[in-house]
Parts: structure tokens; C-alpha cells; sequence
């Protein structure tokens, strides 16, 4: 007998279709526990959470729910970067030396800020191993990346920095306001919207905190494992070379492997990657970017600053993607047909591996975030999170 899946929330009828899209993600095996929240010109017009947090089925998503985002993070960190330039505090053209002395070394002198945002700095990942202890400490993974030496000529091609990303523009940020990125997005971003997301997870969140079901480029907990292996050929390689430490993709992803259910990782600010937050929070977030940067009279950005940060910097075969197509702005990744994270052409935002995503729509004034705990296969978001983005725009 099929057991029915506790589904939860308010949706406008107006968006009915997006609550069904929702409801077949759990029929259908794809979600175990997530949530969904659009935000349609400031007002919240989808907000649902359903499933489970466990594959026994003990304990229900609940409304609070916080999961970990991986790389959905780095939009929220860029956002940091860029209250820093719209206070005239932070050049994007600058030396990433000027606020970083100990960087210009080992031929990264000259390299801007503006390369650290787009994934251009060719540092993306360290050529020496790093105890996994170091890891998860802020001065050791800084000074290691201040050492090193690119992986290619910065500023002549773009490579995902998938955790590097973090840590290069969190010290930036950490040197200009002398805040770590996850008191700087807290005091100036999460408290004043009252979204509930975190980079650096308090231990008192623990038990509202999902554990995430399978790792990254694995099946998750519960599947068979041959899944992996009706992969194409060429994401085959890919996956393989991301396990080798020696290749630019397997520097990349080279702290992929670490506990990300542990208290050390929830604990510790890796702001490419371990944001826990809400699907809610997501759509808060993006809903004022979306709408110039405003929502209920809290302002982040002016629409000027919006505008510079979503400027198309790169696009073009990845470095460390395997030759994938990939779109950046100065740190959001932007709307194209490879990563239809919106149906419009102006939408940006960040995706993360295992399916969450966050994403603002200027031109139609839509804030989205889409977040849950069993992970699909690839980098790039699930294929439901794309479904109920469609289910929307075909109602707007």
C-alpha cells in the first residue's frame, strides 16, 4: 500500500500547478524532504514544504527545516561582496592584494577582485593536500591559498573555483570589514530580511537541520548503485577526474569527500558551500534583488549595484567542468539554455550540488528557492526544481 506524503504549506491557486509538480517529486522517489517558496513582487504567493528527513519516514520536513545548500551558498556570499563595492568600501578592479597583502605572490600580483568573483583567478584548489582538520579552519585554508601558485594564467580562461570560491572572496571581505563572511551576511543580509539562512550553522540548529542522503557524484542512500554507472561516458570521466587531486577538477572538488552531516562541517564557514538555510529564506533573499533590492522596506542593494554584479563576465567552455558551457556574472551565475535557472533571459542566481537553488528574476520580479536532502546526480540543480519553475512562469 503506497503511504501519502505529507505535503504542507500555502499556495496561491492561482500557481496550483506548482504544488502538484511539488507532490510528484516525492511520488516519484526524486525528493525524500524538501520545500519550495516563490516570491512574485515582494509578496510570498508559494511557500510548501513536504516529505520526510529520514528514508524510515520517522521524522517529517517541518516548516523550519534547514538543509545544506552547497554552492546555492555562493550567491549569498557574493551579495556580501557587493554591499561592500555599492559602499564604496570595496573595488571589484582593485588588486586582490590591496585588501590582501600576504596574495601577491607566485604570480598573483595583479589579479583583481573582479577574477575572484567570475572564476578566473585559476585558483581552484591546492596543489598541496590539506589535513582534513585544516579544512575546516578559516586561517589555514587562507594562508595555503595566499601560497599557492594558479593552476593556469589568471584572467586567460574561467574554471568553477567550487570551494575555493569561498575562501578567496570571504578573506576579501573578511580584510574590508573586518567580519567573517558569515557575521557580515548575518548582521547585514539574514537579520534585517529575516531569512533564515546560515553560513557557519550555531549548534542549537542542529535539531532542525535535515541530514543530507548521498554525496556528492554518488547516488544517494537508497538507490541502487549502478545508477552512476548509465551515466554518458564523458560525465563518467568527469566524475572520475573530480576523485583525482592532480587535474584543476579534482583540486576543485578536492574537499568534496568531507562529513558533510558532521557538526565540524555545519559549524565551520566555507561560504562556497556550507550555507543551511530554507527554500523561504532563498526566495526572501532573491524576491529583493528581484524587485531592485528592496522587500517590505528593507533595501540590501540599489538597482545600479544589482545591475554591475549580473553583468555577463565570462561564458564559455569550464576549465574544471569538462569543457561545460558556464555563464557568471561577479559571483551569480546567469540564465542561459544549458542552465535555464530561469525562464528569463535577465535571471540569475546560484544553483547547488544535489539539487537546491536560489535564483531572482528582475524582469518579471520573481524570487525562487528550491532546497532538499536527498541528492541528485550532477552540479547543477534537479530536474523538479526546473519543472515548478515552468509551472509558474506558464501562470505569470
Amino acid at each position: 500500500m503506497s503511504e501519502t506524503v505529507p505535503v504542507h504549506g500555502a499556495c496561491d491557486s492561482r500557481f496550483s500547478r506548482v504544488r502538484d509538480v511539488f507532490r510528484k517529486g516525492f511520488e516519484s522517489g526524486e525528493q525524500l524532504g524538501a520545500s519550495v517558496s516563490f516570491v512574485l513582487d515582494g509578496e510570498t504567493v508559494v511557500d510548501l514544504w513536504g516529505g520526510w528527513q529520514d528514508f524510515e519516514h520517522e521524522r517529517e520536513w517541518e516548516r523550519d527545516t534547514l538543509v545544506n545548500l552547497f554552492s546555492t551558498t555562493k550567491g549569498m556570499t557574493a551579495l556580501c561582496a557587493h554591499i561592500l563595492v555599492e559602499r564604496g568600501e570595496l573595488d571589484v578592479d582593485a588588486p586582490v592584494a590591496r585588501y590582501w597583502p600576504e596574495f601577491a605572490v607566485n604570480g598573483k600580483e595583479q589579479i583583481p577582485v573582479r577574477w575572484l568573483l567570475s572564476h578566473q583567478a585559476g585558483l581552484v584548489g591546492l596543489h598541496a593536500p590539506i589535513s582534513a582538520a585544516d579544512a575546516y579552519r578559516w586561517d589555514p585554508m587562507v594562508e595555503a591559498l595566499a601560497a599557492e601558485t594558479p593552476w593556469w594564467e589568471p584572467g586567460e580562461k574561467h574554471g568553477y573555483h567550487a570551494l575555493t570560491f569561498g575562501y578567496l572572496v570571504g578573506e576579501v571581505i573578511r580584510r574590508v570589514s573586518g567580519k567573517s563572511v558569515g557575521t557580515f551576511f548575518r548582521e547585514n543580509v539574514a537579520m534585517p530580511l529575516d531569512a533564515d539562512f546560515h553560513i557557519g550553522l550555531a549548534a542549537k540548529h542542529d535539531a532542525r537541520t535535515s541530514k543530507l542522503h548521498g554525496r556528492l557524484f554518488a547516488p544517494s542512500d537508497g538507490e541502487g548503485s549502478g545508477k552512476a554507472s548509465r551515466l554518458p561516458d564523458a560525465v563518467q570521466k568527469l566524475m572520475r577526474d573530480f576523485r583525482d587531486p592532480s587535474t584543476p577538477s579534482g583540486a576543485a572538488f578536492a574537499m568534496a569527500g568531507m562529513d558533510h552531516n558532521s557538526r565540524e562541517w555545519r559549524a565551520a564557514e566555507v561560504p562556497a558551500a556550507n550555507g543551511h538555510g530554507t527554500a523561504r529564506a532563498l526566495s526572501r533573499i532573491y524576491g529583493a534583488l528581484a524587485r531592485g533590492g528592496e522587500i517590505d522596506g528593507v533595501r540590501v542593494l540599489e538597482p545600479q549595484t544589482i545591475e554591475a554584479a549580473i553583468e555577463e563576465q565570462v561564458f564559455g567552455p569550464d576549465a574544471v567542468l569538462g569543457g561545460m558551457p558556464m555563464r557568471f556574472g561577479l559571483g551569480f551565475m546567469l540564465r542561459q539554455d544549458f542552465m535555464p535557472i530561469a525562464p528569463s533571459d535577465r535571471g540569475f542566481g546560484h544553483p547547488g550540488a544535489g539539487g537546491s537553488i536560489g535564483m531572482a528574476d528582475p524582469d518579471a520580479r520573481v524570487g525562487f528557492g528550491f532546497t532538499l536532502n536527498k541528492m541528485q546526480m550532477g552540479l547543477l540543480g534537479a530536474a523538479g526544481a526546473f519543472q515548478m519553475l515552468n509551472a509558474f512562469y506558464d501562470e505569470i
